[in-house]
């Protein structure tokens, strides 16, 4: 379920034929590749599927999913193109729901929806959207993950779990009820479109204080922070103190026996990594605290390649492969 190994992409990838026009071709890490549009300007382009969630934020989600990478490349969705296939029984109103709510997120994105198809097939039992975003920037502009630089600290822009915690409460409401209590489970419920960083990801480029940002999707922290420092040839001090994590997270945590590595591996969609300058930390926390997430700076970018996890006054080694307990969280039968 999810993404393929990194080596198994990489030989999926292999064949692809390079370009001097493309500043960003294919590569693991990269949820966005980039190319050219003249000497100056670049076309930034994401594209990913979504299946599997509640109708209700379906198209919401669809846009959103693939507006997030754009963004984090430090570029606006301004156009989109829209997927949508059905098993062959999926009724028309299905599809005019699911592009309903799209239309609504492309309006709060001010993005234009270009082209897309629409049809029922076998061997699909469910809706599945895909969505291709993307937007344009003068190359000067463009940020990437491999841009973080030694001594830039590690942001992280919202709570840690988050994905799982509201996808939970809404799929498996009986468990989470009897974890959390009724009033949190409806409270994390409402926070299902958190799942999206766009916003975070405007302010921090506005800032012209970040030098490299990812989104914890699949894999959570130990992808998108090993991603970056893959990409940037920098090395990590991991504060696991400083990481915020809710009090219905570390009650998951018990009831299902996760690990450390477990916990920093799980999916996070709507959190977003950044390097930033040490020097205007605290105008870019009290920027995005204003904003209603709850921003950490949770360790720091070091020359050394070593990657080090600091807790209760001990160090030891970042895990370098992810254990993602998503699936076994919130795909499982209550």
């Amino acid at each position: 379920m999810g993404k393929l190994a990194p080596d198994d992409l990489k030989g999926v990838l292999r064949c692809i034929r390079g370009s001097r026009d493309v500043l960003v071709p294919p590569l693991p890490g990269f949820d966005c590749g980039v190319h050219r549009l003249g000497k100056e300007r670049c076309v930034v382009v994401a594209t990913d599927p979504c299946i599997n969630v509640p109708m209700e934020h379906f198209g919401w989600l669809l846009l959103h999913y693939s507006a997030s990478d754009v963004s984090v490349f430090g570029a606006s969705p301004q156009f989109c193109t829209i997927n949508l296939l059905g098993a062959p029984r999926t009724r028309p109103r299905v599809f005019k729901e699911a592009m309903r709510q799209v239309c609504a997120a492309a309006r709060g994105l001010r993005t234009t929806i270009i082209t897309g198809h629409t049809g029922t097939y076998d061997g699909i039992d469910t809706l599945l959207g895909v969505c291709t975003a993307y937007g344009f920037l003068p190359i000067r502009d463009l940020i990437t993950p491999a841009g973080a630089r030694p001594g830039d600290l590690i942001l992280c822009t919202k709570p840690m779990g988050l994905e799982v915690l509201t996808n939970m409460a809404i799929r498996r409401k009986r468990l989470a009820t009897k974890l959390f209590g009724a009033a949190r489970v409806r409270y994390l419920a409402r926070r299902i479109r958190m799942q999206s960083c766009v916003r975070e990801a405007r302010m921090l480029v506005g800032s012209k204080a970040v030098s490299a940002m990812h989104d914890v999707t699949e894999g959570g922290l130990v992808a998108a922070l090993g991603e970056m420092a893959n990409a940037s040839n920098v090395g990590f001090v991991f504060n696991y103190k400083k990481l915020y994590l809710l009090s219905e997270l570390k009650k998951l945590v018990d009831h299902f026996r996760l690990s450390r590595e477990q916990l920093l591996s799980m999916s996070s969609t709507g959190t977003l990594l950044a390097a930033i300058s040490p020097r205007h930390e605290d105008r870019i926390l009290n920027m995005l605290a204003a904003s209603g997430v709850h921003p950490q700076v949770v360790g720091a970018f070091t020359k050394d390649r070593k990657r080090i996890v600091r807790c209760d006054g001990r160090e030891t080694s970042f895990p370098a492969d992810f254990d993602d307990p998503y699936a076994m969280i919130v795909g499982a039968d209550s």
